[in-house]
C-alpha cells in the first residue's frame, strides 16, 4: 500500500511540474552551494517500501544540495550529497545522487530522487536484530514533500530507501521516514 501512496504523490507532483505557471527557484548570486537540509528519521520504519523492520532507533539526516542544476519539467535537477547517523548503532550510511526538485510559487515543493549509498550494516543474514541488505553498495531513492518560507527556510517530510534492487541474494532494504529543517543560501 506505501508504494501505492509514494508512486500516487511523485505522479501528481511531476502533474504539478507540467501544468503550472509558476516555479519559485529565485535567481541569486552563484554559489557552490544551494541549501542544506538537517532532519530526524525514523529509522527501518515498518509497512513502508521494505515491509518489515528489524533494526531500530533515529536517524540523524544531514544533507548538501550544490548549486548547478538542470532545469527539467518545470523544476530543477541538481547534485546531492549527505549521509544518516543511525543513534543506537545500528545501520548508518551516506550517500550521492540527483535530486529533481519542483518548487510552486505557492511555497510546496516536491523532490524526488535517485542516486547511490554506502552503508554500515550486515549483508547476509542471520540477524535477528539487523537487516540483510545484501552488498556494501546499495541504490538510494528518497522522496520529499515540503513547504519553503521566508524565502530561505523548508519544513519537509522526508522518505528514504536504500537497497540492492535484487542484485544481490540478500536484499531486505531499509526506509527512513522522518521530517526535516532546510536553509537555502
Amino acid at each position: 500500500m506505501m508504494r501505492h501512496i509514494i508512486t500516487g504523490i511523485w505522479v501528481s507532483g511531476l502533474g504539478c511540474a507540467m501544468v503550472s505557471t509558476g516555479y519559485a527557484h529565485e535567481p541569486k548570486a552563484s554559489t557552490w552551494l544551494d541549501e542544506i537540509k538537517m532532519g530526524v528519521l525514523y529509522h527501518d520504519m515498518a509497512g513502508l517500501w521494505s515491509r518489515f523492520s528489524r533494526e531500530r532507533g533515529v536517524d540523524l539526516n544531514l544533507e548538501a544540495i550544490f548549486s548547478p542544476h538542470v532545469h527539467f519539467l518545470g523544476g530543477a535537477i541538481q547534485p546531492a550529497l549527505g549521509g544518516s547517523v543511525n543513534v543506537s548503532g545500528d545501520t548508518s550510511k551516506w550517500y550521492a545522487g540527483m535530486r529533481w526538485q519542483y518548487a510552486h510559487a505557492s511555497g510546496v515543493f516536491v523532490g524526488v530522487g535517485l542516486g547511490g549509498a554506502i552503508h554500515t550494516g550486515k549483508l547476509s543474514p542471520p540477524h535477528e536484530d539487523r537487516k540483510a541488505l545484501g552488498s556494501r553498495v546499495l541504490f538510494h531513492i528518497p522522496l520529499e514533500i515540503g513547504y519553503r518560507f521566508k524565502t530561505r527556510h523548508a519544513l519537509s517530510v522526508y522518505f528514504d530507501h536504500v537497497s540492492n534492487a535484487h542484485l544481490a541474494k540478500n536484499n531486505e532494504g531499509l526506509d527512513t521516514l522522518g521530517i526535516r529543517y532546510g536553509y537555502r543560501f
